[in-house]
C-alpha cells in the first residue's frame, strides 16, 4: 500500500492543514458523480461517511466555501504530515507501523523536503 499524502513542516498545525482540506473539499465534493464519487466513498470507508456525504451535497449545491469548511481537520490530519518535525516524526513512526509499505510524499518547499529527507534516512 502507498498512499498519497501531503507534507508540510510549520508551527501551526491549523494553518498547514488549511490548504489540504480545500484540496480535500474540491475532491471529494466535486470529484465524480453525486453516487459515484472515489474519494467521497474513502473518507467513508476511513470512518466519516456523514461528513463525506454532507461535502458532497454542499459542493454540488455550489456551496464551495462551506464544503471545505466540512472537511473534518481530524480527517486531514489524519492523512498527512503536517506540523513541526517533532510532530511530523511521529506521525511517521504511526505510518510505519501500519500497513502502509510506501509513501508518495508531495510537499512544496525545501524545508518539508529537506525534513522528510533527513527523517527518512
Amino acid at each position: 500500500m502507498a498512499p498519497l499524502v501531503h507534507a508540510r513542516v510549520c508551527t501551526d498545525v491549523a494553518a498547514g492543514l488549511a490548504p489540504i482540506q480545500a484540496m480535500l473539499g474540491f475532491y471529494i465534493g466535486g470529484m465524480g458523480a453525486r453516487g459515484r464519487n472515489f474519494h467521497a466513498d474513502l473518507m467513508a470507508r476511513m470512518g466519516y461517511p456523514a461528513e463525506a456525504e454532507r461535502i458532497q451535497q454542499l459542493f454540488l449545491d455550489g456551496r464551495r466555501a462551506e464544503a471545505v469548511a466540512a472537511v473534518p481537520a481530524a480527517f486531514a490530519d489524519e492523512i498527512s504530515l503536517v506540523g513541526p518535525r517533532e510532530r511530523i516524526a511521529d506521525r511517521l513512526a504511526a505510518w510505519r507501523a501500519g500497513p502502509v509499505t510506501d509513501l508518495l510524499v508531495t510537499a512544496r518547499d525545501p524545508l518539508t523536503l529537506r525534513t522528510l529527507a533527513e527523517l527518512l534516512l
